[in-house]
């Protein structure tokens, strides 16, 4: 019956064939159909036990392929894994052979941190829920390293032997994750992190598959050790490439230093001037350069900046001297001081088109450093024609008991030292009320230098004769800056300006008299010219300049009536004619009281708040009366100019 079975082509052999062919099951779906017509029950029966054989062999045959086909998926990522990959390629390359080997939906790396921290790193087959860079502390990955061994579950929620978390539960809930495996990625003795793959439906993962997960995780292990040590040699690499670079730049740019220092330095042995200097540190610095005084004022610059706010400068230029050192003012701007030991001689304001760096600042204070050099050599040229220029002095202050020829030979001296007696000038006497007198003397031989002057002394008072139209603020700006220097008060009397050489005997002693007054009023200390002096200038001025006085007591008074044709004048002389009561002055000029007191303010305004203080009320009283006498005194204008 066998024979006969199998000569119709359903029998065993028939069987046997199928399988050799590797024929797919429905061919032995199709053989039990045709059995089910052509054979006998029992040939039929034999033959279904040997397609259930078939069966069996069949699944075997797949799982070997499968496991063949996965082996060798294997070895091609171990493979894949020893190429040069930086970290996060390889992490994709691990995830990404994962979900082929075996066929899950969702794989991905976390990396630990540190002891309590897992973060995901790779990814692949996600929707939304898992992003790079989150964390996954707890749950199956914690537990997986914890116990060093792979961790499985064919539905993790339902599970109730698993360590559970609310994070890592909401990510695997929002994923749709039911099947979850979870390798650690041991290497040494130490867990670098966890490799997870996960499907989206209930399934019973094989010993297998969990044994190539493991064997992918080992070979991932050792690869991440190895990526990440490359990754930290090629850091330090890297940093060395850098610090290289950085040297090599500091390098020539120390050069550059070298260099432009030598070139100031020759510049400043050539006798350049200190804007040829400043220049020289602005092409240096690639920047904007101003040289200032002690008071801030402008020595030498390149170009002007016009945004600075002044006081605030002034502010910054104390810290730096304070520090010593430059200090950065609001953005894109520095101050550096000009020192010389612990002498204060101004300050630097730089502002660079780019920002600087270490050696940049280094050659700011080189800069500065040239800047003080060459201010001491001024001063030095100073101390060194001080004689001479003390003489010239002496010589003008003679001037009166020298012929014509003397005169016009004096005058050509000082137009050679670029002094000329015909323009403004003005003469402050200068006295010190504490030490360092010898200190003030080459001070005031620099600063006349500076300001084309002259300086001498007599009887322990430094004498200046400088350029200037205002007499009284060439004194404040002496006083100021000297008691700076000193560190105690000075006292300064001024006269000027006069305008002619035969003049400055006459401020000389109008200034001398200035400077006693200020000792006699207790006011040591102060500065002042005659006309600061009010009635008491007029007095001690040799000129007796009636008009002067006048225009400084009430001269905006007199104007001001002038202009808009008012009775200002008139209404201060009934005020004080009546003891300073609005009301009777009122009464006088038969006006409202309210229209008194309206011309009190606008006097108010135009002489300031002060001027019914005693002393200044004196002067305004006074004024008042040589104004309207003034033209019969013969001291001033003619009567028909009287108000």
């Amino acid at each position: 019956m066998a024979d006969e079975a199998d000569t119709h082509g359903l029998g065993l052999l028939t069987v046997l064939r199928l399988l050799a062919e590797e024929a797919p099951l429905d061919s032995y779906e199709e053989l039990l159909l045709r059995a089910g017509q052509e054979c006998t029950a029992a040939e039929r029966l034999r033959l279904e036990q040997a397609v259930r054989l078939a069966y069996v062999i069949h699944a075997s045959q797949g799982r070997r392929r499968q496991r063949e086909d996965a082996l060798a998926e294997l070895v091609d990522t171990a493979r894949d894994m020893t190429h040069p990959h930086d970290l996060n390629e390889l992490l994709s390359v691990i995830t990404r052979r994962l979900r082929r080997i075996i066929n899950a939906d969702l794989a991905y790396i976390c990396l630990r941190e540190d002891e309590d921290h897992l973060v995901l790193r790779a990814a692949e087959g996600a929707t939304t829920a898992i992003t790079p860079g989150m964390h996954l502390d707890g749950g199956p990955g914690h537990q997986a390293i914890v116990t060093g061994a792979p961790l499985w579950t064919a539905d993790y929620l339902r599970d109730p032997a698993l360590e559970h978390c609310p994070e890592a539960d909401e990510v695997i809930r929002a994923e749709g994750v039911k099947s979850l495996l979870a390798v650690p990625l041991i290497h040494g003795d130490s867990a670098l992190g966890v490799l997870f793959c996960a499907s989206r439906s209930v399934r019973r993962l094989t010993p297998d598959e969990i044994g190539l997960v493991c064997s992918l995780a080992a070979l991932g292990a050792v690869a991440i050790e190895r990526a990440e040590r490359l990754q930290d040699a090629r850091s330090e690499v890297s940093a060395l490439e850098l610090d290289g670079f950085r040297a090599r730049t500091t390098m020539a740019r120390l050069e550059q230093l070298g260099d432009s220092h030598g070139r100031m330095m020759s510049l400043l042995l050539s006798g350049a001037d200190l804007a040829t200097v400043a220049q020289a540190a602005a092409d240096a610095l690639d920047s904007t350069v101003q040289l200032r005084d002690p008071a801030g004022r402008i020595m030498a610059a390149t170009a002007e900046l016009a945004d600075l706010d002044e006081a605030a400068v002034a502010r910054t230029s104390w810290e730096a001297h304070a520090y010593r050192t430059p200090v950065p003012h609001g953005e894109g701007t520095w101050v550096a001081p000009v020192l010389a030991g612990a002498e204060n001689l101004g300050f630097v304001v730089l502002r660079p088109s780019t920002a600087l760096v270490g050696v940049d600042q280094q050659l700011l204070r080189l800069a500065t450093q040239s800047f003080a050099l060459q201010l001491l050599l001024q001063r030095g040229a100073a101390v060194t024609q001080a004689p001479v220029h003390d003489a010239l002095f002496d010589e003008l202050l003679a001037l009166s008991s020298r012929g014509p020829q003397q005169a016009r030979h004096l005058e050509q001296r000082l137009s050679g030292i670029g002094l000329d007696l015909t323009e403004p000038h003005v003469l402050l006497a200068v006295r010190p009320e504490g030490g360092g007198y010898g200190r003030a003397i080459v001070w005031a031989s620099s600063y006349a230098h500076g300001q084309a002057g002259l300086k001498t002394v007599q009887d322990g008072c430094i004498m200046l004769l400088l350029p200037g139209t205002d007499a009284s603020a060439a004194a404040r700006s002496v006083g100021g800056e000297l008691t700076a220097l000193l560190g105690h008060p000075v006292t300064v009397g001024a006269a000027g300006p006069g305008r002619d050489p035969g003049d400055v005997g006459r401020l000389h002693a109008e200034a001398l008299r200035c400077l006693e007054a200020l000792t006699t009023l207790d006011a040591s200390g102060s500065t002042a010219a005659l006309e600061d002096l009010g009635f008491m200038g007029l007095l001690l001025s040799e000129a007796h300049d009636v008009s002067g006085f006048v225009a400084t007591a009430i001269g905006p008074v007199l104007d001001y009536d002038r202009t808009h044709a008012t009775e200002l004048t008139e209404t201060l002389e009934a005020y004080f004619a009546t003891g300073a009561s609005p009301s009777k002055a009122a009464e006088t000029l038969h006006v409202h009281a309210n229209t008194v007191s309206r011309r009190l303010e606008r006097i108010t305004a135009l002489l300031g708040a002060t001027w019914q203080q005693p002393d200044r009320v004196l002067d305004v009283q006074l004024a008042l009366r040589m104004h309207r006498m003034r033209a019969v005194l013969r001291l001033g204008v003619p009567s028909a100019d009287r108000s």
